[in-house]
């Protein structure tokens, strides 16, 4: 099975528990205005590899990872879902832990293929980091092109599925920045019950330069990160 592949981290700290391994793959439907890696949208571009030749990369950093794992994140990795659930049974088959940086957005609950394909990669995860977006279906929309339906329902896919989560949600100054839609994403998490974390990731500006380097605008040109008070707002209405 292969898939294309956009990078590779070796000692990642940000990306579920512990120190990880993290494979970023290549291919992305969505177009946020906030993505700091637009490099990684165009499927079938970066490096295309096996899954066992990314399972031989990942072994030689295994006494480096024994406390954390792996992450597979994007890009838009369930775009690829076969290669991810060949190479999370190969790790899962190592004792390596698992996570999945997801967005959510390649789940259709009414097609049984789609649900098959998410679940054949669930059997092998031990983690989901979940991306919400945005919980207005309207500003999801205007945010990154796509409605938030298949997100929600993807969340509610695994908790009633006894999937772990962790909950990402990027705080952007008069779009996601607001109290009214903080309280809304709040009461949705309230409803799921497996959610063991929630990560307020605050907007910044480090993408706009490889925006200048690919010839593109940059979306949000002009918006300054959130003040420190907005981020402990956040969490502070988002806390579990």
């Amino acid at each position: 099975m292969e898939g294309f592949i956009h990078s590779f981290e070796s000692f990642g700290t940000v990306d579920g528990p512990g120190i990880r391994f993290v494979v970023f793959m290549q291919g992305c439907p969505m177009r946020c205005k906030y993505c700091h890696n637009p490099d990684t949208w165009r499927f079938g571009a970066g490096k295309k590899y096996t899954a066992a030749d990314v399972f031989k990369e990942i072994l030689k950093y295994k006494s480096y990872i024994k406390s954390g794992g792996v992450t597979v994140s994007g890009g838009e990795p369930l775009l690829q879902a076969e290669f991810i659930t060949e190479l999370f049974r190969l790790l899962k088959a190592e004792g390596i832990h698992t996570a999945l940086d997801t967005s959510g957005v390649t789940f259709d609950k009414d097609n049984p293929q789609s649900v098959e394909k998410h679940l054949s990669v669930l059997r092998y995860t031990d983690l989901v980091l979940l991306d919400i977006k945005h919980i207005d279906e309207d500003e999801h929309k205007a945010l990154t092109g796509f409605s938030n339906e298949n997100t929600l329902a993807f969340a509610r896919y695994l908790s009633e599925n006894g999937k772990k989560i962790w909950i990402r949600h990027v705080l952007v100054p008069d779009i996601t920045d607001n109290d009214e839609y903080l309280h809304k994403l709040k009461r949705f998490i309230d409803g799921l019950s497996t959610v063991e974390r929630v990560e307020v990731l605050p907007y910044h500006t480090m993408g706009e330069v490889k925006y200048e380097r690919l010839g593109m605008q940059y979306p949000l040109k002009g918006v300054l990160p959130p003040s420190k008070e907005r981020i402990e707002n956040a969490r502070k209405i988002l806390k579990i």
